[in-house]
């Protein structure tokens, strides 16, 4: 141990006054971090184990010299659990130094005053096993704390990147589909002698994969801004029937082209959602049904109705009588760049990358809900989108696919 009685004189300061030095780190803290006052430590264990951890400090002081303070699972499992906290607040890590530099100039300004306020001042050699001791006690909390902060740092942006990877990956190809008879159209266009059949066909040819590139780019830069943290949601108390009925305004003339009838019910409750998303997940259901509509019958539909409130929750289906899903790729069909019918040749003339039921369920998760579908092949399908009726709820019994 160390022989000289300072080191417990300051032990015992530190203990006493553990509350007062972990109240002057928050306010630094609080002036450090950009996150508000409550915070900092958002909850009363965190808050809590400041104290105690200087507490910990302090018994370290008295300890054995061979006693490493990282040895104490506790004192350990504090600072890591204050390195996941800081991960989740976004700080950085030049934040993080910042606050364990702090926290050592709060400790060593403590046991300066402790020294210049004793009767007896300890010996220049007491003062520096003391504060020795503490640098090291500080040092190895900071390494524990940047090692859990670095950690799930590095597993974010690994994460990140390899979602940028795929997506940069699929989307390449994707986009190479419709790129590719644009560019025959263009070697033919240059050809002389088209008449004007051949003229009109290669002009539609082209037309039409254009459209398909500029609602694949759309769809792209939709589920981009989706995947992103900064965007955030707005609230507003909204009838489903409005939403629902904006949806089907925009895909009127699409429904129209294709002999499709959309129906909204008109009784449908009222929510507090994000709108954007709702109408997003809407407008992607509702072309999916129109796409994927059965030529074979005289009526071709696809309705919209709610059920609910029950139970905290509401049910908005999405229903048609189109061609249905295979019962093998049902499982399959909210992955993203994954189409149902990619082995239908009476399907050719549907365009499309596979993005709008990944999408959906983005918005749906979003909100804190979930999706299921029903579907037999030849029948049609159901899209059943269980949603909280309170902001912020999970929907209770919400079945993810």
């Amino acid at each position: 141990m160390i022989t000289t009685g300072f080191s417990e004189v300051i032990a015992e300061r530190l203990a006493k006054e553990q509350a007062l030095l972990a109240a002057r780190w928050f306010a630094h803290l609080h002036d450090l971090l950009p996150v508000a006052a409550n915070e900092v430590f958002p909850s009363d264990s965190l808050l809590d184990h400041i104290p105690s951890l200087i507490l910990d400090i302090s018994l370290y002081l008295k300890a054995p010299e061979d006693q490493a303070i990282a040895a104490n699972t506790q004192v350990v499992d504090k600072a890591r659990q204050l390195g996941r906290l800081r991960h989740e607040q976004r700080a950085s890590l030049h934040q993080v130094l910042r606050e364990y530099q702090l926290l050592g100039a709060i400790l060593m300004r403590f046991v300066e005053d402790e020294a210049m306020q004793m009767t007896q001042p300890p010996a220049p050699s007491e003062c520096v096993a003391v504060t020795s001791r503490l640098h090291h006690a500080v040092a190895v909390l900071l390494q524990e704390t940047v090692e859990t902060f670095v950690g799930l740092y590095t597993q974010t942006i690994t994460e990140q990147s390899e979602r940028l990877r795929q997506f940069t990956r699929m989307a390449t190809h994707e986009w190479r589909q419709p790129l590719a008879p644009i560019a025959t159209a263009v070697s033919l266009l240059r050809r002389p002698g088209l008449d004007e059949r051949q003229f009109a066909y290669t002009v539609d040819l082209i037309s039409r994969n254009v459209s398909s590139l500029v609602d694949m780019t759309y769809k792209l830069e939709r589920l981009a801004r989706l995947d992103g943290e900064t965007d955030n949601a707005s609230l507003q108390a909204v009838s489903i029937t409005t939403v629902a009925a904006e949806a089907a305004r925009q895909l009127g003339e699409m429904a129209d082209a294709r002999g499709v009838s959309l129906r909204i019910s008109d009784d449908m409750p009222s929510l507090i959602v994000d709108v954007g998303r709702l109408e997003l997940a809407l407008v992607n259901l509702l072309s999916n049904a129109i796409k994927y509509c059965d030529p074979a019958k005289d009526e071709r539909f696809v309705e919209v109705a709610a059920h609910g409130p029950a139970n905290g929750t509401c049910d908005i289906v999405v229903r048609d009588n189109g061609i249905g899903i295979p019962a093998n790729r049902v499982v399959d069909i909210f992955r993203r760049f994954t189409r149902a019918h990619t082995d239908s040749a009476d399907l050719g003339n549907v365009t499309g990358v596979g993005l709008g039921l990944a999408i959906v369920d983005d918005c749906v998760r979003a909100m804190n809900g979930g999706i299921r579908v029903e579907s037999k092949e030849g029948a049609g399908s159901a899209f059943i989108l269980r949603l909280p009726c309170e902001p912020g709820a999970e929907a209770s019994g919400a079945v993810q696919h």
